[in-house]
């Protein structure tokens, strides 16, 4: 077995800012935004509270910068969905089955959601740039592809609002399973879910014959 590599000075402080930004989500998970202490997350990363200072100047400056890193995933999805090809329906199947992994299945992105929605009304312009940089696109890009459906005969007419709807079983799942921490709520099988979810989905919009 091959030694691993010692990475050097410059490197690990290159790196450091990320480093506390990891022990940072985890620790607000944790304790939440006013139980977390500075200290506690330098601990985890074993620096001095004041190295923690040195790349972020407060607690909230850290909280936000937090928010935006475990974000940048939604980004990642919106540049997946612009090479989509095929039928409305295949694209908008494919988004949502993308969402679904996105938020429901990834247990970071689903402790971030529970982090927007206990803290928000501490920091609510970031939550509003959070949602106008992250989600807004993907809500935008899913009305476009249910407007082209329409256009096409692919889709019946829909209410402008019915976007909202379609991602809503998505958000439904995660938040019971941040609720009962899959207690009372199953995880479900990915599968099955996505076929339930389409089924009912596509019910809904197909144009009748």
């Amino acid at each position: 077995m091959a030694a691993q590599k010692k990475i050097t000075r410059a490197e690990q402080k290159a790196l450091r800012p990320i480093q506390i930004l990891d022990a940072a989500f985890e620790e607000f998970v944790r304790s939440g935004f006013t139980g977390t202490r500075v200290e506690d997350i330098a601990e985890r990363v074993g620096v001095t509270k004041g190295t923690v200072y040195v790349y972020f100047e407060t607690k909230e400056k850290l909280f936000e910068a937090m928010i935006n890193h475990f974000s940048v995933p939604f980004q990642e999805l919106l540049g997946i969905t612009e090479g989509l090809s095929g039928s409305a329906t295949d694209r908008l199947l494919s988004i949502l089955g993308l969402l679904y992994e996105q938020i429901a299945e990834d247990r970071t992105t689903r402790e971030l959601t529970r982090l927007v929605i206990a803290e928000g009304h501490r920091f609510p312009d970031l939550i509003d740039r959070h949602h106008d940089e992250f989600i807004e696109p993907i809500i935008a890009k899913v009305d476009a592809l249910i407007l082209e459906g329409v256009a096409s005969g692919e889709f019946r007419e829909i209410p402008v609002e019915f976007s909202e709807i379609v991602v809503a079983p998505i958000l439904t799942t995660t938040v019971l399973r941040l609720i009962f921490n899959d207690r009372r709520v199953p995880t479900p099988n990915k599968e099955a879910f996505l076929q339930a979810y389409f089924d009912l989905l596509l019910n809904g919009l197909l144009a009748k014959n």
